[in-house]
């Protein structure tokens, strides 16, 4: 049962990235873009899918227990670009989307900048206290 609950927050942000992906570029606004004007380097950057695989591998590290292996950070980073392929799929029927291998590219950048940044040792051993993992 613990590991179902474990699963819920990774499941909620899937759900979340579903209805946005439904979306049309108009009923989404223009936020990302007023970010890219920060960051004018990285305008090529789709923002938007970006931080939703960040945050999508943050909650999907989230639920395995125990510390997080480099084989673990590595199957992170595949699920995330599994559930992309058919977030990318999902978008191929939605009026005004299309399917990009862009987006899946920046999906994968997330999930995988994600995974380094908790394998810096300060933010490994918080996050893995967080979670209740048994750090050495």
């Amino acid at each position: 049962m613990k590991a179902v609950i474990r699963l819920f927050p990774a499941v909620f942000w899937m759900g979340v990235i579903f209805y946005l992906s439904s979306k049309t570029s108009n009923e989404m606004g223009g936020w990302l873009y007023e970010i890219q004007l920060l960051f004018p380097f990285m305008q090529s950057l789709d923002w938007g899918h970006f931080l939703a695989y960040f945050i999508l591998s943050v909650t999907f590290a989230w639920s395995f227990r125990g510390k997080l292996t480099l084989g673990r950070k590595a199957i992170i980073v595949i699920l995330c670009l599994v559930y992309g392929v058919t977030d990318e799929f999902h978008q191929y029927y939605v009026p005004g989307r299309t399917p990009d291998m862009k987006d899946l590219v920046n999906d994968g950048i997330g999930a995988s900048l994600a995974m380094l940044l908790l394998s810096v040792p300060f933010i490994r051993a918080r996050f893995e206290s967080l979670k209740g993992a048994k750090y050495y």
